[in-house]
């Protein structure tokens, strides 16, 4: 007897499916997408490096930063960005799949992730109303592009950001990131 599971078709039904799961996947558009569960050890030592920068300039109590892990909920579906800020609200609880608030979220490059990072990624990203911060790193070298919100429901950007003297400002969170600490132990 071959019995399957049937596939989720909202976003909710695909947190509860996903949960446990080994590998990784997105829902988008009603459709679940497997993703690359393998990166190269520099896209890892730069989630990280973002991950503890964050979490150092920001107050904890107000914000959560994490990891790939942990859902954020697009127009579009469920997707799992490289790293994100989700600002704690009343409705935050520690058995959530995915952020209540994300302000900012980050993508880091691989070979195979441009068009989606750069593309499909921004437009989910873009529609998610409390989005102040998009940012999107390179793996090779110190360079970053970034969307930035005001108040306004209007994007600025990308701005690129190229070097590691450089810093990745943060208005919507009142901080700057040093782009020699994001790019730490990168051979340059």
């Amino acid at each position: 007897m071959n019995i399957q599971s049937r596939l989720p078709t909202t976003p909710d039904e695909f947190l509860r499916w996903n949960e446990g799961r080994e590998g990784k996947r997105e829902f988008v558009r009603g459709k679940v997408v497997e993703m690359m569960i393998n990166v190269t050890r520099n896209h890892a030592r730069i989630a990280t490096n973002t991950l503890v920068a964050l979490a150092r300039r920001l107050d904890l109590a107000r914000f959560d930063v994490g990891s790939a892990d942990f859902g954020v909920r697009t127009p579009d579906g469920i997707r799992y960005p490289d790293v994100y800020v989700d600002h704690k609200t009343d409705a935050s609880r520690g058995d959530d799949l995915a952020a209540t608030e994300p302000v900012m979220l980050v993508e880091i490059l691989s070979s195979s992730s441009y068009g989606r990072d750069f593309v499909e990624k921004l437009a989910d990203y873009s529609k998610v109303a409390s989005l102040r911060h998009y940012l999107i790193l390179s793996q090779d070298d110190p360079r970053a592009w970034l969307w930035s919100r005001g108040d306004s429901s209007e994007w600025t950007g990308p701005k690129e950001i190229v070097g590691a003297d450089e810093k990745v400002e943060l208005q919507a969170l009142a901080i700057a990131l040093d782009m020699s600490e994001l790019f730490a132990g990168i051979g340059h």
